[in-house]
């Protein structure tokens, strides 16, 4: 696991401007119905990464202004809750991620909600540049931290690893502290904990 010094980072030198994969319309991504952007590129290189090949800045596709549009028509069902931001690491694709961000606030305001996984912490990104910082704001809900395997937590609600944290963005900015999300609720039992009950 790499632990970079405070804007060490670049977006503008590291993004390719490509993404691994679009996902409308799931359920694991946060909460509610979602559509979810991989974005390509991460240099954290967490051990256990669950998805090794998507850290590559190349890996993947161009992104377009044609996907562009196809995730702001997906983003007007009303069932759907909002926009997700995933990667490989979003905070090192903000010329992606903000020309989304932006144009998905210009066009439903606060109406949809963004998701944000990333290898930062919240306190890392207050240190950060300042395209990191504008990609922050306009965030509503972050996941953050490196996966770490020897913390690794089944049990977790939207998480890999006991030290990443869901935090509520708009509160954390307001407070210049993390402040996690109201409606985190972790398991109190992982699924091979649960027994079969006897069959009457």
């Amino acid at each position: 696991m790499r632990n970079p010094k405070a804007q060490e980072w670049k977006a503008e030198e590291l993004s390719k401007n490509y993404i691994a994969d679009y996902k409308p319309f799931n359920f694991v991504d946060g909460e509610g119905v979602r559509n979810s952007l991989y974005v390509s590129g991460c240099l954290f290189a967490c051990e256990g990464c669950f998805n090794q090949a998507v850290q590559n800045f190349h890996y993947g596709t161009p992104y377009t202004t044609e996907l562009e549009d196809t995730i702001i028509e997906d983003l007007k069902h009303d069932y759907v809750q909002g926009l997700t931001l995933l990667g490989g690491e979003p905070f090192l694709n903000t010329p992606v991620c903000l020309q989304l961000v932006k144009r998905v606030r210009q066009t439903f305001g606060h109406s949809k909600d963004i998701w944000c996984w990333s290898g930062y912490t919240f306190e890392e990104l207050l240190q950060e540049t300042p395209d990191k910082l504008a990609l922050l704001a306009q965030i509503d809900i972050l996941v953050d931290g490196r996966f770490e395997l020897s913390k690794r937590n089944l049990n977790l609600q939207f998480r890999g690893s006991s030290n990443q944290r869901i935090i509520d963005v708009a509160k954390s900015l307001k407070q210049k502290q993390a402040i996690i999300w109201e409606k985190c609720i972790d398991a109190n039992q992982s699924y091979e904990q649960i027994k079969r009950q006897p069959m009457i």
